[in-house]
């Protein structure tokens, strides 16, 4: 063919060969497919704007007169705690803990006040709070708080806007905080409202509504925000080793791990392009951005997560600084290594991790002299060890969970998608709660920017997916666990007529040669131990067992003016479990009625039920116990 439009075909470099190729074309034909499969029926319904409030958000955020910008900040916090087996204990240990020592100006416990009253007692709201199977707990943090002064107003007026808004008379009791830099106030709302009705406020309203009816109330107090606050916070962000607004902002921006910063048009613009570019620069040192052009910079794979670590480390610090003082450094457990060997020492101290969900991290030392911080994941917060306790940290194997499995699985039938629909053919015996389980999860590895949403509704999961939904599950929990090894100090065990973690193997490390030393002495004196002899033989050890367990029998049985009761095979037991005893060959559980107790070996799943009723019955192999009208299977030993 020829004519005034000849041309000469020039071809390039072929990409895709052998099997990678092929694999490729294959994948994308598969994503094709299913997404055919798909029907072109509206959005699932989503649920954020179910329950009161929903309708209020939308109005709130179109009748903002004022610019984002100009609006003061406001960190609201909110947690949904529910009652579950381990009923309104959990409501009290949250109250009693947010009014702890501590917490106001002159170092006084924290007062309550609700509506019109102050100084109120949390008896009268716990008891009516006693049948609800939810609570919703509030924190309310003004970026200038210390310029409210006063908190309660602005805290009423919050709450009158939340009842407002959700159409409910709500019963909530506050408490201010001012023992950090920044006061903020702690909120529980019953979650029934006067007609004992379960109160459901939409999710859109607790993620977004609460803060912007936050925000529009401390504005109006102090005024919007000048020209010149906004510019020492903007600027203010450039350095700091923690996720800010600017980082946000990047991470909308971000395509495919790559970020490009638009040339300015105006003076404004070429302001947010420098503090923009300065960002990146400070990124740079951290190991977490690298320019790939002029224009143009790459940034390192799980870069937002990194830095919202890096936050909470830093929240951690001054926690540390603010409580300890400066004399020691603190390592943190969860940058041991995989194959590091466990940690062993001595509990120094616990404080609060997470104040919505009562989580405390630990404080240990270990016997070479270093100081660590056990994070709260590695924790059973229901069996956290006391100061002076013995305990063992060691790594745990990050794992994918089951969902994450069974996406994985479809996903690998799907040409790399997931969706509900897909879900349910792969699964018909899913029920719809189930497959909205996976979809929860899958929304949580979004945001850690694992997977990505489609505009179809259908999820893409890269072929590496259970790598990092596991390495994820790692960072979230910790990968660490942390077991108790005696719930008595150092110094208590070493005068001690009993068998003792001391005692054991395990205590042989030079950084316990004094006390190791201190306790052979008592021994000998007492005439536990015959000279020349360092170690207890099986007989010594079973009897000195019999003898510690029966002392504690006495004791209780003393204090309580009821009868012990030693169990033999085939004995059963009812009574409430009142509480435990730590003895040195461990924890022991309190099981009691009106007239008799039995002292028998702790679980750690006993934890979140003190004062249940229960029945125990002696086994050959152990204790089987029963917890309400449902049989749980497990054995004591």
């Amino acid at each position: 063919m020829t004519g005034p439009d000849d041309f000469t075909p020039r071809l390039g470099r072929i990409r895709d060969v052998g099997k990678a190729g092929g694999k490729r074309v294959h994948t994308q034909l598969r994503r094709a497919v299913a997404r055919l499969k798909k029907s072109g029926k509206k959005s699932a319904f989503t649920g954020k704007r179910y329950g009161a409030g929903g309708a209020a958000r939308t109005r709130a955020r179109t009748s903002r007169h004022l610019a984002r910008q100009r609006v003061r900040r406001v960190v609201v916090k909110v947690h949904i705690a529910r009652a579950g087996k381990s009923g309104p204990g959990v409501y009290r240990a949250h109250i009693g803990y947010i009014q702890r020592d501590g917490v106001e100006r002159d170092g006084s416990g924290g007062r309550l006040y609700d509506r019109e009253r102050e100084d109120l007692d949390a008896k009268k709201f716990l008891e009516r709070s006693e049948n609800d199977r939810h609570q919703f707990r509030i924190i309310v943090s003004p970026e200038h708080g210390a310029a409210l002064g006063d908190l309660k107003p602005a805290i009423r007026e919050f709450m009158a806007q939340i009842e407002k808004d959700t159409g409910r008379r709500l019963d909530w009791i506050a408490v201010d905080h001012h023992n950090t830099g920044h006061p903020h106030t702690h909120i529980v709302i019953r979650g029934r409202d006067a007609r004992m009705k379960d109160i459901v406020i939409a999710k859109d309203y607790l993620m977004h509504g609460l803060r912007e009816a936050a925000e529009d109330i401390v504005t109006s107090r102090l005024g919007p925000r000048r020209d010149l606050e906004i510019l020492r916070a903007r600027h203010s962000e450039i350095d700091k080793d923690r996720f800010t607004g600017i980082d946000r902002e990047l991470e909308r921006a971000m395509s495919d791990g790559r970020v490009i910063i638009a040339r300015a048009q105006n003076e404004a613009g070429r302001f947010e392009r420098h503090l923009t570019l300065a960002r990146l620069r400070h990124l740079k040192t951290l190991g977490l951005a690298e320019p790939a052009g002029p224009d143009e910079w790459t940034m390192k794979a799980g870069w937002s997560e990194t830095l919202r670590d890096m936050g909470r480390r830093g929240d951690i610090i001054r926690t540390l600084s603010r409580e300890h003082g400066q004399r020691r450094n603190f390592s943190y457990a969860e940058t041991l290594a995989p194959d590091a060997a466990p940690l062993v020492g001595i509990v120094l101290d616990s404080g609060p991790e997470d104040e919505l969900r009562d989580t405390r991290y630990v404080l240990m030392e270990d016997f070479d002299g270093r100081a660590w911080h056990v994070p709260a994941a590695a924790l059973d917060q229901t069996n956290a060890p006391p100061a002076g306790a013995v305990v063992e940290v060691r790594r745990s194997p990050a794992e994918p969970r089951r969902a994450d499995r069974t996406i994985a699985e479809i996903a690998e039938r799907s040409g790399g998608l997931w969706s509900d629909a897909l879900h349910a053919e792969a699964d018909p015996g899913a029920t719809s709660e189930y497959r909205l389980a996976h979809k929860r999860r899958l929304e949580a590895l979004r945001r850690a920017g694992i997977v990505e949403r489609n505009a179809d509704g259908a999820w893409d999961v890269p072929e590496d997916f259970l790598e990092r939904s596991a390495a994820y599950e790692g960072r979230r929990a910790s990968g660490l666990s942390l077991r108790t090894l005696s719930w008595m100090s150092l110094e208590r065990q070493a005068s001690l007529k009993a068998d003792t973690w001391l005692d054991s193997a395990a205590a042989n490390h030079p950084g316990l040669a004094p006390q190791r030393a201190a306790r052979l002495a008592f021994l000998r004196r007492e005439g536990l131990l015959a000279p020349g002899k360092d170690s207890f033989t099986d007989s010594q050890r079973a009897e000195l067992r019999r003898s510690e367990r029966e002392g504690a029998q006495a004791r209780q049985a003393s204090s309580s003016g009821r009868q012990a009761v030693s169990m033999r095979v085939g004995d059963r037991f009812d009574g409430r479990l009142e509480g435990h005893v730590n003895l040195a060959q461990g924890r022991m559980a309190i099981i009691g009625n009106e007239i008799a107790f039995v002292l028998v070996p702790w679980r750690d799943t006993l934890g979140r039920q003190i004062g249940r009723r229960l029945t125990i019955e002696q086994a050959a192999r152990g204790i089987g116990w029963t917890i309400g009208p449902e049989r749980q299977r497990g054995l004591s030993r």
